[in-house]
């Protein structure tokens, strides 16, 4: 429906039901998705969050479709986490738009190649992301940042994060089946927060 209603592109998961696929299962999905959209299929962009969905794609199995696919494949988010696999992405698929989903390897990811981020970080502290981004300086602040915010399920944390700086509770709201973070978690946040950047970069 949305490649019929002119969606720019699609940020495409692996099938996540069923835990530790290998790439040929993973590549047959992939495939019938790209074969029954037919020429609809444009503009996809890989989801890598194995964290997440416990269904890692491979360097080998995004040049596999990538070269099967060459006109639907467009490029990867990369969210594992793992540099030695955002390394090897950056340099066997240069061809790609890779995006940098762990803040704290986007610095050393734009200086290789890598084409930007969706980040959640953003959200909180643009000016602090934006020269990672766009000059691929390094900045230890925000490497702190995502270790203190990866001590809490992700998304409620950068929610309130968001809920201090604009000062309403509402950000701290989450659709089920996440949960918000507690009062005190709250706190170790803010905490955490004005201990990272009380000092200057």
């Amino acid at each position: 429906i949305l490649m019929d209603r002119n969606c720019r592109g699609v940020l495409l998961a692996p099938p996540f039901y069923f835990k530790h696929v290998n790439d040929e299962g993973l590549y047959a999905w992939f495939a019938q998705v790209f074969e029954k959209l037919g020429t609809r299929a444009r503009d996809v962009i890989f989801y890598h969050i194995p964290s997440v969905t416990e269904a890692p794609l491979s360097v080998e199995l995004i040049g596999g479709l990538k070269t099967a696919f060459p006109e639907v494949v467009v490029g990867v988010k990369d969210s594992g986490g793992d540099w030695a696999y955002t390394e090897r992405l950056l340099r066997e698929h240069s061809d790609l738009t890779i995006l940098i989903g762990d803040e704290r390897h986007l610095a050393a990811g734009v200086r290789l190649g890598a084409k930007g981020a969706i980040s959640g970080l953003a959200n909180v502290c643009p000016g602090e992301i934006l020269p990672l981004v766009q000059h691929g300086k390094d900045n230890s602040r925000i490497i702190d940042l995502v270790n203190a915010v990866l001590k809490y399920p992700v998304t409620p944390a950068v929610k309130a994060l968001i809920a201090r700086q604009k000062n309403d509770d509402g950000w701290l709201n989450v659709r089920p089946p996440l949960t918000r973070v507690s009062s005190q978690q709250v706190n170790e946040l803010a905490s955490a927060w004005d201990r990272i950047f009380s000092t200057s970069q």
